[in-house]
């Protein structure tokens, strides 16, 4: 069974998670922020990263990208259709607001698929899931029953659509034929706030009444 530890990092508090197994093998998911937090607490678990997975581009995911990478000798995946999002403060946000560091370095080492992925002893169904963003994308980790979604679903909540490449009506038809197709009592856990389950979200969600 893997475990998960989540750390809400920067100014939006976006949870990065770690992804480990029994044998300390980990994935870094979302390094947003605070990229020597980020390395203290892998140092501190005994963990061994394998890679970095990002669920978008967006500044507030990806900013630690290149100081954890560099520091592991790790990849980064990501959609094909944002990896000149890590390069550029205006399609990541980054510039949008003022005190924040733009983000303008992080580069892609491969590029994330629909289906299924392996590395090392880890196992992952990759579901894009645009929306939010059009190269969002959802892991899935079947075996332990649980998925990291990123931005596009929240307890209670929805990803916005109002930033570039957003859309309203890709982001429901994402939720509900990737994510809410997931057993009931699957653990979702989101780019930011607290974690829930696909049966949670169909009882007391009001964004996806009525879809």
């Amino acid at each position: 069974m893997l475990k998960i530890h989540t750390y809400p990092l920067g100014p939006i508090q976006t949870n990065c998670y770690i992804v480990m197994n029994d044998e300390g093998k980990c994935l870094v998911i979302d390094p947003g922020e605070e990229s020597k937090k980020i390395i203290r607490k892998i140092n501190k678990l005994e963990a061994e990263p394998l890679a970095i997975l990002l669920t978008h581009a967006h500044f507030d995911h990806i900013g630690a990208v290149d100081e954890v990478r560099d520091r592991f000798k790790i990849p980064v995946h990501i959609h094909e259709a944002e990896k000149d999002w890590l390069l550029n403060p205006n399609l990541n946000g980054s510039s949008k607001y003022p005190g924040l560091p733009s983000v303008s370095n992080a580069k892609a080492d491969a590029f994330l698929d629909e289906g299924e992925m392996e590395i090392g002893p880890f196992k992952i169904d990759v579901r894009h899931t645009p929306g939010h963003s059009p190269g969002s994308m959802s892991f899935i980790f079947t075996d332990s029953k649980m998925a990291i979604v990123g931005d596009t679903l929240f307890k209670q909540s929805i990803g916005r659509t109002d930033l570039p490449g957003g859309n309203s009506k890709r982001l429901l038809t994402s939720i509900h034929e990737k994510l809410l197709t997931l057993d009931d009592d699957y653990m979702i856990y989101p780019g930011h706030g607290l974690p829930t389950t696909p049966g949670e979200e169909k009882d007391t969600n009001p964004f996806l009444n009525g879809f």
